[in-house]
């Protein structure tokens, strides 16, 4: 029983230090910053793949990223946009239990991608910024690749960060460490 309550309170706090980390970086997305460097696509791979509760892990992100842009300001694709990070949610939860640099580095760069791809056919599909024809369409993801650099380079940061961060608090803070499974090896 003693065991069952040490798994609770260690379940608690790297949530609640989890969730710190989640509003610190939704805190610096209204700072100010190159355009698209931003912490939000890591913010919401980190809350896929920290937090065990999965309806916490996927509105979390989406309450920060709602009282950011109450700063910031709101547009016409901020659904399109939240659906994205959504996505970058799911990503992180197939990082759950199976944290490496390589597949962070891969989850990153698979978010970065997804949010390119998904927000730039949004403004070609939904602003009246291109012709709605292929052309149309490829003129749009090529004028958004400076964007995209921004947005991986954001992502990679905040995501090294992030997990960074979480991970040496692991290392330093015993309470924080993951339970060892019984019987695994």
């Amino acid at each position: 029983m003693n065991a069952e309550f040490s798994q609770k309170e260690n379940l608690l706090y790297r949530t609640l230090l989890a969730l710190a980390l989640i509003v610190l970086a939704a805190a610096l997305r209204v700072a100010p910053h190159p355009w698209n460097f931003t912490p939000v696509g890591a913010m919401a791979l980190f809350s896929g793949a920290l937090l065990k509760d999965r309806r916490l892990a996927f509105f979390f992100p989406l309450l920060a990223l709602f009282l950011g842009d109450i700063f910031v300001g709101f547009h016409k694709l901020i659904p399109i946009v939240y659906a994205s990070f959504l996505i970058n949610v799911a990503i992180g939860v197939w990082l759950r239990d199976r944290r490496t640099v390589a597949r962070i580095s891969l989850a990153t760069l698979l978010g970065a991608i997804q949010f390119f791809l998904v927000t730039n056919f949004a403004v070609w599909w939904l602003l009246n910024s291109y012709p709605k024809t292929s052309s149309g369409l490829a003129a749009c993801y090529l004028a958004g690749i400076p964007f995209f650099w921004n947005t991986l380079a954001g992502d990679a940061f905040y995501a090294a960060l992030l997990f960074g961060a979480f991970a040496l608090a692991e290392r330093v803070i015993p309470a924080l460490r993951e339970p060892a499974i019984a019987g695994a090896r």
